[in-house]
């Protein structure tokens, strides 16, 4: 068969596979949206997060819904979802688990792996930076590799597997930075702020009656990995990976003249990879076949703003990180 004809073939199936994902996608945000006011573009990155495979880090004050958010997105996309309440005196093993030592009734002793609430599909760890550095560490691997090391075996974490995380501000009593690398594996962070007047008055009516709404199931958990699927097979236009390039690349030390001296650390090659994916995601949500350079524009705060750290002497002048990554964004 003519190759030319094959391809043809190819887009077309590729057409008809992304408007049936719209339709389905503009669904299960709609019924997010039912429940969560005004936070549509919560809602929305939240989303392209799952969508792309990776883990989100909400960010924002405590009564702004993050947890609601993220067990409404459990249920309506179909996912097992399981909650860990992180609490300074939180340790790994209750995150992945331990092996116990069981004696038979025949008097045979032997080690027993009991998974902890880290094996779910979404994960929500709720103030994850209330726990000390060496229990956030223990997502690490989880979040990159995903399986577990325990006492030197390996176990597999369920498909598809996803962290959403509720984080504090840092100013907050009882809170600790989580680590860089750590940072490096969400693929974005959202930013959670308070809702509009005509937002919260709707919470106000709608929240304090008897009747409290509840969200259905959209998609199952086979759909959802077949979305994910999709989203890699869309393709990105050479304008698109090089307005990526660029603004990641001059969003290191020393790669822009104009912000010498003020940006301290910058984002790597994981920050590429995923606008590359966010971008797609963000396409197809909007029911487009792919990306465009506003994309990029539109994305650049949520992936790059957790993945950079200014100087001192950019702080004392006043630089913001969110500043810099909007004169960045600008040039595209």
């Amino acid at each position: 068969m003519n190759e030319s004809v094959l391809l043809e073939r190819n887009d077309d199936a590729l057409a008809a596979d992304a408007e049936a994902a719209v339709d389905r996608l503009g669904e299960a945000k709609g019924e997010v949206d039912r429940l969560i006011f005004g936070q549509s573009d919560v809602v929305e990155r939240s989303l392209i997060a799952v969508l792309c495979g990776g883990h989100a880090l909400l960010v924002g004050l405590p009564g702004l819904a993050k947890t609601k958010l993220v067990a409404t997105l459990g249920t309506v996309l179909g996912l097992e979802e399981r909650r860990i309440q992180f609490t300074p005196d939180l340790m790994p093993s209750d995150i992945l688990g331990a092996e116990v030592l069981e004696q038979a009734d025949n008097g045979e002793r032997a080690f027993r792996f009991i998974q902890g609430p880290i094996f779910a599909q979404l994960l929500m760890a709720d103030e994850i930076n209330r726990a000390s550095p060496r229990t956030q560490s223990a997502l690490l691997q989880a979040m990159q590799e995903g399986f577990v090391t325990i006492a030197g075996q390996p176990h597999a974490l369920p498909t598809p597997f996803h962290v959403l995380a509720t984080q504090n501000p840092l100013e907050q009593e009882g809170t600790y930075p989580l680590p860089e690398a750590q940072l490096d594996r969400f693929l974005m962070q959202i930013d959670v702020d308070y809702p509009d007047r005509d937002a919260e008055r709707r919470i106000l009516v709608e929240t304090t009656g008897m009747d409290d709404a509840e969200a259905r199931a959209v998609l199952t958990r086979d759909e959802l990995m077949g979305l994910q699927a999709l989203v890699r097979r869309l393709p990105v236009g050479e304008s698109v990976v090089e307005a990526i390039l660029d603004l990641v690349r001059s969003a290191r030390p020393e790669e822009d003249d104009e912000f010498t001296g003020q940006i301290a650390w910058g984002p790597g090659p994981r920050a590429s990879q995923a606008l590359m994916l966010a971008t797609r995601a963000r396409a197809l949500l909007d029911g487009r076949l792919a990306p465009s350079r506003e994309d990029v524009s539109a994305l650049a705060e949520p992936v790059l703003q957790h993945r950079m750290a200014l100087t001192y002497g950019a702080r004392a002048e006043g630089r913001t990180i969110k500043g810099i990554i909007t004169e960045l964004a600008a040039r595209l």
